[in-house]
């Protein structure tokens, strides 16, 4: 089995590291403490809590649900994601459990019906079923604070709930969360400045809700040494060299990283010795695969807007990018395109921010491999 491990739930033995991680959202999650958990897109939130959701001290005597509504954009979607994701957790502990959670939405019932063969209740809910989302959410709410094992419920990309367009959604939300008292929540996004607007402002309905946790980069030397190990398990020899110039090259992402050694393996025989070369030439097969669907985004982009994109691009973290020295270097148009063109380009999701050590803004592209393709082949 190729033991980088790039989607879904990773067993233990090809878990990099995320100990001290581990221990502290356990620690409070068993101590009933809410959690928002900040990191940049695919540093690794979602494995670390099914890593934690895998953990003896859970899995057996909680339910522990985990939806993702990044592409969710009202609170209908939302309703209908978190429901589905309900139901699907519960599928496995049979009828009687599903009955409770089914009985609970009475404003659906109507729409389920029953599978012959197996006799469970089939979901066969539609996002047009949902006529009353706050009726409907306040329903399986009732059942989360209901339910016969206490529940914890993991909700990624929390700060969508900003963009929808219904008004008082992070009012609502936070009144259901606190009265609800069978479950535990966990708040994950990549957004981290929206979040902590979310949390950390007084002025906002979640305002020290929840403990923060900041989810960084594995160590440099402990991502070598899984890499080095891994590779070795499988009679490959690696060098820790090369597992330092991927890990720089991608800024520590462990989604890259993982990828670029996933394929890397992939290329490799037992007793090979994997070089510079063969993770070169594994980053190059990453980049075509997603060249075309690169060329296609970027094609629905204004001259303008890209011209803002490829300078960020070309810098890696964009500081001061409406000062004069920034539009100068990269010859762009004026301080007012450029911050016209961020907003688009924020908007859309290429590009995100974080505050550097003097609270300056750093822009930088969500997708780090889209970056390195950008500079490598593009600009």
């Amino acid at each position: 089995m190729n033991p980088f491990i790039i989607n879904g739930e990773i067993a233990n033995q090809y878990f990099c590291d995320r100990k001290i991680e581990t221990e502290q959202l356990l620690n409070r999650i068993l101590n009933q403490h809410n959690v928002v958990l900040m990191s940049p897109r695919r540093m690794g939130k979602t494995g670390l809590i099914y890593h934690c959701y895998q953990q003896p001290e859970l899995k057996d005597d909680y339910y522990l649900f985990f939806v993702d509504i990044l592409s969710t954009a009202s609170l209908t979607e939302f309703t209908y994601c978190l429901g589905k994701q309900i139901y699907e957790t519960l599928k496995p502990f049979g009828r009687n459990v599903l009955d409770v959670f089914i009985g609970t939405l009475k404003s659906l019932q109507a729409e389920f019906g029953y599978d012959v063969t197996s006799g469970l209740p089939k979901f066969n809910l539609s996002l047009g079923s949902i006529r009353n989302p706050e009726y409907t959410l306040d329903e399986i709410f009732r059942y989360i604070d209901l339910a016969d094992k206490r529940c914890i419920v993991a909700i990624d990309e929390f700060q969508q709930i900003a963009n929808y367009p219904e008004k008082g959604i992070e009012a609502m939300l936070r009144t259901h969360i606190q009265h609800c008292s069978n479950a535990t929540f966990i708040f994950a996004g990549s957004e981290r400045h929206i979040l902590s607007e979310m949390f950390i402002s007084h002025a906002k309905p979640f305002y020290q809700s929840a403990t923060i946790m900041s989810l960084d980069a594995i160590p440099l030397d402990v991502y070598s040494d899984f890499v080095v190990y891994q590779m070795a398990h499988n009679n490959i020899s690696i060098d820790s060299d090369v597992v330092e110039s991927v890990y720089n090259r991608f800024r520590g992402n462990t989604y890259c990283i993982q990828k670029v050694f996933n394929v890397a393996y992939s290329m490799m025989s037992k007793g090979e010795h994997c070089d510079m070369s063969v993770v070169d030439a594994a980053i190059e097969n990453i980049l075509a695969d997603s060249s075309h669907v690169y060329r296609l985004r970027l094609s629905l982009l204004s001259p303008k807007i890209k011209e803002v994109l490829y300078a960020i691009a070309a810098d890696d973290r964009a500081k001061g990018v409406t000062s004069g020295q920034f539009i100068r270097h990269h010859h762009l148009d004026s301080a007012s395109s450029v911050q016209s063109a961020i907003k688009q380009l924020m908007s859309e999701d290429w590009i995100t921010y974080d505050l550097d050590d003097n609270g300056k803004k750093e822009y930088y592209i969500n997708d780090p491999f889209l970056s390195y393709w950008l500079r490598i082949y593009v600009i």
